[in-house]
């Protein structure tokens, strides 16, 4: 896989190309879990029949790593790691979204009928979320 890293300050986050092999039968891109992704995928969910005035994610997570995709249509993400936000679209199967822990992150603007792909280094742990968006600027600031 391909990778552009972006760094925030704690965080970090970046995009990852998949492979993709195209014929007359269609387009197959596949993850694996080796150096490129950079961790063992534990748990893999996805979201779908979002309006497209929701708000999903809200949320940072202490320890949890994830590749974010777009497997059908698209979504904006919005991403914070306490001193600097970016905001980026999802929109192609091919190209996903590497999140690192300490990052806050919330996906709006679901086209109609998208699909977003979570690939996560964790089984589901509450503990790890930060639910709260006060407390997680106030624990990344404090990082070293």
């Amino acid at each position: 896989m391909e990778t552009q890293q972006r760094v925030g300050t704690v965080g970090s986050w970046w995009t990852v190309s998949l492979p993709r092999h195209t014929d007359g039968r269609g387009s197959l891109s596949a993850v694996e879990a080796d150096e490129a992704l950079g961790f063992e995928i534990r748990r893999v969910y996805y979201l779908y029949d979002v309006p497209g005035d929701a708000v999903r994610g809200a949320h940072g997570h202490r320890r949890l790593e994830q590749l974010l995709l777009a497997v059908h249509g698209s979504f904006r993400i919005t991403l914070d790691d306490g001193f600097s936000r970016d905001t980026m679209v999802l929109d192609n199967p091919a190209r996903g979204l590497r999140i690192g822990p300490m990052v806050w992150r919330e996906l709006t603007d679901f086209s109609p009928g998208a699909v977003a792909l979570v690939l996560a280094s964790r089984p589901y742990e509450d503990a790890d979320y930060y639910r709260d968006h006060e407390t997680f600027l106030r624990d990344a600031r404090r990082q070293p």
